[in-house]
């Protein structure tokens, strides 16, 4: 399994989210199943997890288990698949977020500058927006609102500009090459950075990856027992800043509600500071530096 995708703070987060071996539990980022093969090593025979990926080359790891129920469906959805499935209220929910191993080296994916391909960057294939779309039809507010809030690119207003010019001149970016020839014409700092930061931002848009965790988060907190927890593991400090927020206060605005009297209506509460992978895991795994973990609990409402 760790072929397609090297599970990140394996032990921590699991130790962080089963506490009941037969509780029942989600892993909403399936992949290449590292996650939910040390969830189920956890569970007794009673234990059940429901886990979803989006994916369809995830299903080519599917752990057979009379534990364990796959949705095919972005996690954005939990809450929908969890009143669907009839199930009671979970002890706790796993999220691994990020783009996996497997997508970034298949080489046909376009996730990657690294590699010539089809500029897609869908992790659903059955989405009809891919990163050529984006690029061909998205005018410049919006094509400077990508590249600056996902992205954090520096010149975001100049490569918009350049892409919209490009179009008009009838320039076509078809492959991840077409389009690396065009961010090395306006780039600035370290080219690795620059072009990571371009496709990270690409890659988020298309697959609407702030709007779904947004809703996954929601929606997580519904299907939990009160004291049931979300672990969250993150690769990027906008991800990290919703999930920060979002254990604060109950809501991804970070704003804390309160009664008449003053008193939080918080509904959640971080458990625990933030943790970060340690150097035998970096020195085993590279793709894990940038990992920040956290560890939710719902708490009992009023």
């Amino acid at each position: 399994m760790s072929d397609y995708h090297e599970p990140v703070l394996l032990s921590e987060s699991i130790d962080a989210l089963v506490g009941d071996e037969e509780g029942c539990y989600v892993d909403v980022t399936y992949g290449g199943g590292g996650h939910t093969a040390e969830i189920l090593n956890r569970l007794g025979a009673k234990g059940r997890l429901m886990v979803f990926d989006q994916d369809e080359e995830a299903l080519g790891n599917l752990i057979e288990d009379d534990r364990l129920v796959f949705v095919k469906s972005n996690f954005r959805h939990l809450y929908r698949y969890w009143r669907w499935l009839g199930w009671a209220r979970v002890d706790g929910v796993l999220a691994d977020l990020g783009v996996s191993s497997h997508q970034l080296d298949a080489d046909y994916r376009g996730f990657s500058h690294r590699f010539d391909a089809g500029v897609d960057m869908r992790m659903n294939t059955d989405s009809p927006l891919t990163a050529r779309h984006l690029i061909k039809r998205y005018d410049f507010e919006n094509l400077v609102r990508v590249f600056s809030d996902y992205g954090e690119v520096r010149n975001a207003k100049k490569l918009a500009r350049t892409i919209v010019e490009a179009r008009e001149s009838g320039e076509e970016i078809r492959t991840t090459a077409d389009l690396n020839v065009l961010l090395d014409e306006v780039r600035v700092g370290e080219r690795n950075k620059y072009l990571s930061q371009v496709y990270q931002a690409l890659r988020i848009e298309v697959n609407e990856e702030m709007q779904s965790l947004e809703e996954m988060l929601m929606g997580a907190k519904r299907v939990l027992k009160d004291g049931g927890r979300i672990v969250v593991v993150s690769y990027h400090s906008l991800e990290d800043r919703m999930v920060k927020r979002f254990f604060r206060s109950g809501d991804v605005s970070g704003e804390i509600e309160r009664d008449v009297y003053g008193r939080s209506l918080a509904d959640m509460k971080q458990i625990g500071k933030l943790i970060q992978p340690g150097e035998t895991e970096l020195n085993a795994n590279s793709r894990s530096r940038s990992a920040k973990m956290r560890i939710g609990e719902k708490l009992k409402t009023q």
